[in-house]
């Protein structure tokens, strides 16, 4: 009996001690977008304690139900013979959106049971939008053309108007300089569920340099209030463009396919109709109006030195020593940081003396492009290695840019640098090691051991007389490389003359390259990435579709792909399985999350309608 007691108690307190290593946290959640009535929870989770004393901030512009309403969960766990106790906690608030705008709340605060700790959650930030005024009142769309759209299996009185969904092309700079950069955003705006129907078209963008910015794969649906009405937001696109030269430069018109759902209203009605509801899939075709930029000429009085950089930059400079040997290596780094048009700034000229031997500099560029602009570092390292002894100078280089918000050329300077060098022997192995580093030549001097000394050691003689011309062996020498040639020659003209047939070379590749896209779907899915996921599964089905047809990507739609592999006498049930599985991840990408075992099906029946596919096309 005491043996039990004692294993309890040690039980006990190994899961206390087990609770008390594990992290505490304490975080705040609640939806970023709500609207003007809208009753929405708000929550405080603690994890790995128990909470005591919970204060949290005056909820202004909300007017909170009920709460809040505390619930526990507690997991018990036994890893390797060591007991440990997991507990969260969550508090729920109720509250009601009763005023328009963005509403900063500050930390809430909690007392850890048994311990004198207090934690603080994150800082809370809802913005709150107005009642919609719906697709009948005065709001219209400006910044977008929408054309009329097909219905895939509806009637003429199913249609979706210019106000359900639009894509607006938002220019941050209508007016700049040249080789100012500005941020292009291509957003999409939808009050109704919605997929992509066909790869997105976007503008050409000629005239400019484009830099384009890494979006996030498992972007969030927003919510934005625009003309009065509540639209589901997505950015499909974000560039920075550099205009290349001056005047007026347009940016033209975007296309872009999407299939809306319409609910369906049913002439009988039946007593599951009050339980679901069903749909019609409605194609629309939106086209984003185009835009016009206004370029102008940068000032006069431009430096000689000027060679286009724009933004706002700092220079500093250092040199590796300024008193060596001959033949030892001299780096001179210089960094230029800033906000601006980095990539497209050249490198300051060093000048070394005539008698320094000098390499091409070594260039490291790290920039972050994000919607405020691009900034980062360019650090560019000279290398000279001095042959001679004596005083030299380096002399002052010079670095010139325009400020844009001061509207003045600015001139930044590098230090002029005396150097004292030295009388010296052949290069040390760093000097070696530093040449190595900044060139990728085979051959690198090696000065001071240009005399090579005569052999020593076992050395093989020929005897006088004898020859090796007229023997087997050197008729060999000459046979073998020609029989090779040939050989190579006629293998080689029979696969230049395959790899002409372009179309035919990737109908045989089509089933390979889909092959290693459904492996990285399968990464995806065993990661539960589920946007990621069907996206490459689509990637997958259209590329595979594209080689296979021999039709460009851009240009395939369901109606031509459905036309093609009937030609090729596909039969319907498979035409119509690879139709259901485009359809399915099309939705899948934008609707609410999908179970394992669903997309564990979707990407087995990918996998066999390939295969079909593949069984049924033969080239």
């Amino acid at each position: 009996m005491m043996k039990k007691i004692l294993f309890l108690i040690i039980s006990c307190l190994a899961g206390a001690y087990s609770l008390s290593a594990q992290d505490v946290s304490f975080k705040a959640t609640a939806p970023q977008t709500v609207v003007v009535g809208q009753s929405f929870r708000i929550y405080y989770t603690l994890t790995n304690a128990e909470g005591l004393d919970l204060k949290v901030p005056e909820f202004t512009g909300l007017e909170v139900q009920f709460g809040p309403v505390k619930s526990e969960n507690r997991v018990m766990m036994n890893i390797n013979g060591q007991q440990s106790t997991q507990i969260t906690e969550v508090y729920t608030y109720t509250v009601i959106a009763r005023k328009e705008g963005t509403f900063d709340y500050s930390p809430a605060t909690i007392k850890i049971r048994n311990s004198n700790s207090e934690y603080k959650s994150n800082v809370l930030k809802i913005k709150v939008l107005p009642q919609d005024k719906g697709a009948s009142g005065s709001a219209t769309n400006p910044n977008a053309q929408s054309q009329s759209g097909s219905n895939d299996d509806a009637g003429s009185n199913v249609s979706v108007s210019a106000n359900d969904i639009f894509v607006r092309m938002i220019v941050s700079k209508n007016t700049v300089y040249e080789n100012e950069g500005f941020l292009v955003t291509f957003k999409l705006y939808s009050a109704r569920n919605f997929a992509l129907g066909s790869p997105l078209k976007f503008p050409e963008f000629e005239g400019f340099i484009v830099q384009e910015i890494d979006l996030p794969q498992n972007q969030q649906l927003g919510m934005e209030n625009y003309n009065g009405r509540n639209y589901q937001t997505a950015i499909l696109k974000q560039v920075y463009l550099y205009p290349q030269h001056p005047g007026s430069i347009t940016i033209g018109k975007g296309e872009y396919e999407f299939i809306v759902q319409i609910p369906t209203k049913q002439k009988i009605r039946s007593f599951f109709d009050d339980f679901f509801e069903t749909y019609t899939n409605v194609k629309k075709l939106v086209v984003s109006s185009p835009a016009t930029i206004n370029v102008k000429p940068l000032p006069a009085g431009k430096p000689a030195n000027f060679t286009g950089a724009l933004g706002d930059y700092k220079m500093t400079t250092t040199i590796s020593s300024q008193k060596v040997k001959a033949n030892e290596g001299i780096t001179i780094k210089v960094n230029i940081s800033g906000t601006g048009n980095l990539k497209l700034i050249k490198n300051p000229e060093i000048k070394f003396p005539n008698d320094f031997e000098v390499y091409d500099p070594k260039v490291d560029l790290n920039t972050k492009i994000t919607a405020g602009g691009v900034s980062g570092t360019k650090t560019i390292e000279y290398l000279a290695i001095p042959r001679y002894a004596g005083e030299f100078v380096v002399p002052s280089a010079e670095f010139s840019y325009f400020d844009i918000k001061s509207g003045l050329y600015k001139t930044l300077s590098t230090p002029e640098y005396k150097l004292q060098i030295e009388k010296g022997e052949g290069g040390n192995a760093a000097t070696q090691q530093m040449i190595a580093s900044f060139t990728n030549k085979e051959d690198v001097k090696y000065l001071g051991q240009d005399i090579r000394y005569i052999k020593t050691g076992n050395v093989k003689f020929t005897p006088k007389g004898e020859f090796f011309f007229g023997t087997i062996s050197y008729y060999l020498w000459y046979l073998i490389p020609a029989l090779l040639f040939i050989v190579f020659f006629i293998l080689n003209r029979k696969k230049a003359k395959e790899n002409a047939n372009i179309a035919l070379v990737r109908t045989k590749k089509a089933n390979k390259v889909a092959g290693k896209r459904l492996k990285l779907a399968n990464k995806l899915l065993k990661e539960n990435k589920k946007e990621a996921f069907y996206e490459e599964i689509l990637r997958a089905l259209w590329g595979y579709l594209s080689d296979k047809l021999n039709i460009p990507v851009a240009s395939l739609t369901k109606e031509n792909v459905e036309n093609e592999l009937i030609k090729y006498g596909v039969n319907e049930s498979l035409i119509k399985e690879f139709m259901n599985i485009l359809n399915t991840c099309e939705f899948a990408r934008f609707a609410p999350a999908q179970s394992s075992e669903e997309m564990d099906k979707i990407y087995e029946l990918t996998t066999q309608s390939i295969d079909k596919m593949e069984n049924t096309i033969k080239k």
